[in-house]
């Protein structure tokens, strides 16, 4: 089998953006290549064009194209074109696409198209309870229509696309992201900074960061020697307009709680790893995810997570036995769970090591990547 994966965004030096989505696409490309699968990543809207040969695995860079009208349409075309080309020329048995803006709305490819739910744009605004606009609905619905079958990360995520877009008589298999364990290993869970409590992913509203100044207070009313520490690129708030979700936030912090708060931006990912080993409690309040990657990477290390309970989440996470789910608005809750970890150790220490179990048994990529391969071959 030769499978491509077509995303707007790879972990690389010379690939523009990578956040959850990138991350996810690279660790089952390499566990596919480790099990003998042929795989081509072709990343869209990217500064330059450029082919790259990286452990066994061939990255297409596919430049972004401006046009003088329906840009929306020719550009989609274009990636067709170059997709069927290399469908062609190097003997690509099945394509997989993300299902945000619903890129391969109007592409006829000359291959089987699955795509995955990573979270399209309907999905996120359903969850947000803010509208959508009608053509960005178009777009993805056309785009999924032209998939053979679809793949969710959760069966809420499935399900709710599902409704969402009236999906009928085509297979949704839900397929857990997977990590590789190897990469997460935390030997001394036992060495972290007391009182530490670690926010890694995008600053934006829909990620909940914007809860953290009233859980914040409370938790420190309760423990002084709390502190926040938050990673990841600042975004636009649409609901205020400010160009700076950091500043926004910043500028809810009591000012007693000012000198308690860090923001680091973005990190190289290579550096994540020893900021999660460092977090006392890791903390998630997200009102919108289909699964969560930096969750399961937290948890992989044998961290405590408070994390968001909607839908998806309860999937991930055994309340009370691997992490605590608690609803991002119920600060009182959620600071409460934040103060009872950080004052017991042995808590901290016992919900680690069942998170790792958890994950060791659920989102091991050595094992979804056989249900992956499974599902593909299902597709052809």
């Amino acid at each position: 089998m030769h499978i491509a994966f077509l995303t707007p965004e790879y972990p690389h030096e010379k690939v523009r953006h990578a956040a959850g989505i990138g991350t996810s696409i690279k660790n089952l490309v390499l566990a596919l290549h480790k099990e003998g699968i042929k795989v081509s990543v072709f990343v869209y809207s990217q500064k330059t064009n450029e082919v790259l040969e990286e452990n066994g695995i061939k990255i297409h860079l596919i430049q972004h194209k401006k046009y003088k009208a329906f840009g929306w349409y020719f550009y989609r075309k274009h990636l067709q074109n170059y997709l069927n080309r290399y469908i062609s020329q190097d003997k690509i048995d099945l394509v997989e696409a993300p299902d945000w803006t619903g890129i391969t709305a109007f592409m006829n490819l000359n291959a089987p198209l699955v795509i995955r739910f990573h979270g399209s744009d309907a999905y996120f605004c359903h969850l947000e309870n803010r509208k959508q606009k009608p053509k960005n609905f178009w777009f993805e619905k056309l785009g999924l229509a032209k998939a053979k079958a679809y793949i969710a990360p959760t069966q809420f995520a499935g399900d709710l696309t599902k409704e969402i877009f009236k999906i009928k008589n085509k297979p949704i298999q839900t397929l857990h992201y997977g990590i590789l364990l190897s990469d997460f290993s935390n030997e001394t869970p036992q060495d972290f900074e007391p009182g530490l409590i670690l926010y890694i992913g995008t600053i934006i509203r829909k990620k909940g960061v914007l809860e953290l100044p009233a859980i914040l207070e409370k938790a420190v009313a309760k423990n002084p020697e709390i502190r926040l520490l938050l990673i990841g690129s600042d975004s636009y708030d649409l609901q205020t307009q400010s160009p700076s979700t950091w500043q926004l936030l910043h500028s809810m912090l009591d000012e007693s709680l000012k000198e308690k708060v860090s923001y680091l931006g973005r990190v190289p990912y290579n550096e994540i790893r020893e900021h999660i080993k460092k977090a006392n409690v890791c903390v998630f309040p997200t009102f919108a995810e289909t699964l969560g990657m930096v969750t399961i990477e937290c948890m992989a290390m044998q961290k405590a997570v408070v994390n968001s309970n909607i839908g998806w989440a309860k999937e991930l996470i055994i309340d009370g036995e691997s992490g605590y789910l608690v609803h991002p608005q119920d600060h009182n809750l959620y600071a409460e769970k934040i103060s009872e970890l950080i004052a017991d150790k042995n808590q901290v220490l016992q919900l680690g090591k069942n998170a790792r179990t958890r994950v060791e048994n659920v989102f091991d990529i050595r094992k979804t990547v056989l249900q992956n391969i499974e599902f593909y071959k299902q597709q052809l």
